[in-house]
């Protein structure tokens, strides 16, 4: 993949968690529009270098169980969601 095309996915991966705040890697994909697999490598090297934290995350929805990555920029606390 050349370089400046992955440098612009990494930037809109990080801007998109910038706007959005914490999200799963489900929905980095489809706000970055790309694939999952390649969300996740992408993901691992930006929490290599120390600028996303992430965890896995297990949710119930409806009686679904999803798993996922969860991810936030480093450095940044989640707000509480109120209700």
């Amino acid at each position: 993949m050349p370089v400046i095309f992955k440098e612009t996915v990494v930037n809109e991966i990080l801007q998109f968690l910038k706007n959005n705040g914490e999200k799963l890697d489900v929905e980095i994909a489809e706000g970055a529009g790309i694939s999952l697999s390649k969300t996740r490598c992408y993901l691992t090297e930006l929490a290599a270098k120390g600028e996303i934290r992430t965890y896995h995350s297990t949710r119930f929805l409806e009686g679904r169980k999803i798993e996922g990555i969860r991810c936030r920029l480093a450095g940044l606390t989640p707000l509480p969601k109120w209700s």
